[in-house]
């Protein structure tokens, strides 16, 4: 018998933990992942957060309030005023993130980068009027190391035990309470059960489990992709959903996923159709599966990403790609995650300094020499002849990509005056904004020469993130059909869709993943402990 059992160890259970401490209970975490692990998918994160107000936004010139960050909110992602608890929910988090995530997290050691960046700035429909994504210092493992070892130093660390390698699959009742969970040990298959006053579910949602992602995709995407690689937990299986939904808790917006249109197979995978999701270099051409340029309007990252994924799905194969040059990939090309960003996550500020600078030389070699859906070729009728072998077939067409390409680097051979590409149009809008001024190319010819060699990259849909999930009131407390809370059961982070069942909408503004971890464990914390 303990007060708490937490399920999940990722940020929203740490950040529960560490409440329910200060509240004075004990806490029994159980945790799917081998030790090792200790984390969850935060300590494998970029790290980047959205925050309000903040010093970082006050010394670039940016002004920002919570009115504004809610504004914004609401309208990219076109939630219903009639849907009250991922409406209250969005507005607890703009208005709350200053102090409670992003304060929270400074006097606990953790630091960000000095410059926001400004990402999903809205296409169709406003996004982020200003730049609010700040990035940890040290991406999201120094947030989980640091978020660990407060956990391991807290004074009542004797009320807290964590089991490891621990699946929970069903939740006990009684009268009508939760009292309890019962599972079987990830490594030895030994059952367990378990008995608390109150059970807190932070196990993630269900984006690593492709057949779920299948089976709830959303309208507007068509159908589900042939491939959709897997950038998700392995654990994320929805598992506790379908827990949840047993004792009656309610689930909502399941069809609302945050998934990437720009998705490659990981070189060393270390799970099932393992994928990382591309930073898809601005100045690249988007190219459907035939070497046609997307559009009418031409893809291009950094204002609306679900837009993306619905555009890439409505293709006649649902793949692209992107072509590029060295140039254009030194310096814009990224992958989001700790693991590839080892500038930041090491914090190695000559390293960093030097990669915007001269250009990611690292990246680059990495990605080209070791991830199979990158092809290089010195010229256009080299890289075709690659990109057709890649795929197994002669679908890329060089006249098709002779076209695009050509009919680009004309364009900027005409001079910004007379610029009459709306992407070019973009590129330039988005260098206005110094954040982006160091990591964008200024009008970079696709055939220039001293640019050499050319690169395509084969792009696939990745399964992120559950925008939907249990539907919680305002303390985390699991709402039945009727509204009323569930006794005993809690539930916080990508398991409640971040917040009362889906606070983003059909869009999210980017960095509010792991702020609402942080803010929405920490209140399921607090709530479970009084």
């Amino acid at each position: 018998m303990t007060d708490i059992v937490i399920i999940g160890g990722g940020i929203a259970g740490i950040c529960a933990a560490l409440e329910a401490l200060d509240a004075g209970r004990r806490v029994l975490m159980l945790d799917r992942d081998a030790e090792a692990n200790f984390g969850g998918l935060a300590k494998e994160s970029f790290g980047g957060i959205f925050l309000v107000g903040t010093p970082e936004q006050r010394r670039a010139g940016i002004h920002d309030t919570p009115q504004l960050a809610l504004a914004d909110w609401r309208a990219f992602g076109e939630l219903d005023p009639a849907d009250r608890w991922p409406n209250a929910w969005a507005e607890a988090y703009t208005h709350r993130c200053h102090d409670d995530v992003g304060q929270w997290l400074r006097e606990r050691g953790v630091g960000f980068v000095p410059a926001p960046h400004w990402v999903e700035r809205g296409l169709y429909t406003p996004g982020n009027s200003v730049p609010r994504f700040h990035i940890v210092w040290g991406t999201g493992r120094e947030l989980a190391l640091q978020l660990i070892a407060r956990l391991q130093a807290h004074p009542r660390r004797q009320q807290l035990e964590i089991r490891f390698n621990r699946r929970v699959e069903e939740l006990v009742t009684r009268n009508g309470a939760v009292t309890g969970v019962r599972g079987t040990g990830e490594d030895d298959g030994q059952p367990f059960e378990v008995e608390a006053a109150a059970v807190i579910v932070a196990a993630g949602g269900f984006n690593g489990n492709l057949e779920r992602v299948r089976r709830h995709w959303h309208r507007d995407w068509s159908s589900p992709p042939p491939v959709i690689l897997n950038g998700s937990h392995r654990f994320a299986d929805g598992r506790l959903h379908d827990a949840v939904d047993a004792v009656g808790g309610r689930l909502t917006h399941l069809d609302r996923m945050w998934n990437y249109a720009a998705g490659v197979r990981h070189p060393r995978p270390r799970k099932p159709d393992h994928g990382l999701s591309l930073v898809p270099p601005r100045s690249a051409l988007w190219l459907d599966w035939s070497g046609r340029r997307i559009g009418p309007m031409p893809l291009v990252t950094g204002f609306d990403t679900r837009d993306l994924v619905t555009q890439v799905c409505a293709t006649e194969r649902q793949y692209s790609w992107q072509l590029m040059n060295r140039t254009i990939a030194l310096k814009e090309l990224a992958v989001s995650g700790a693991e590839h960003n080892p500038s930041i996550r090491d914090k190695k500020k000559l390293a960093f300094a030097r990669d915007l600078l001269f250009g990611n030389k690292w990246l680059y070699t990495e990605m080209t020499e070791n991830c199979e859906d990158f092809v290089v070729g010195r010229d256009l009728a080299e890289l075709v002849d690659r990109m057709n072998a890649l795929q197994g077939d002669d679908a890329v067409k060089l006249d098709n990509v002779r076209a695009v390409v050509e009919a680009y680097d004309a364009q900027i051979d005409r001079g910004q005056s007379f610029h009459n590409d709306e992407q070019l149009r973009r590129i330039a809008y988005v260098r206005r904004w110094q954040g982006d001024r160091l990591r964008t190319c200024k009008f970079q010819k696709i055939l220039d020469p001293a640019a050499a060699p050319l690169v395509a990259v084969r792009e696939f849909i990745v399964s992120r993130k559950s925008l939907g999930g249990i539907q919680t009131d305002l303390q985390c407390r699991v709402l039945d059909v009727g509204g009323q809370p569930v006794p005993g059961l809690y539930a916080a982070g990508e398991a409640a869709g971040f917040g009362g069942g889906g606070m983003h909408g059909l869009r999210a503004l980017e960095g509010s993943f792991l702020g609402g971890c942080i803010l929405s464990g920490r209140l399921a914390g607090q709530a479970a402990g009084t």
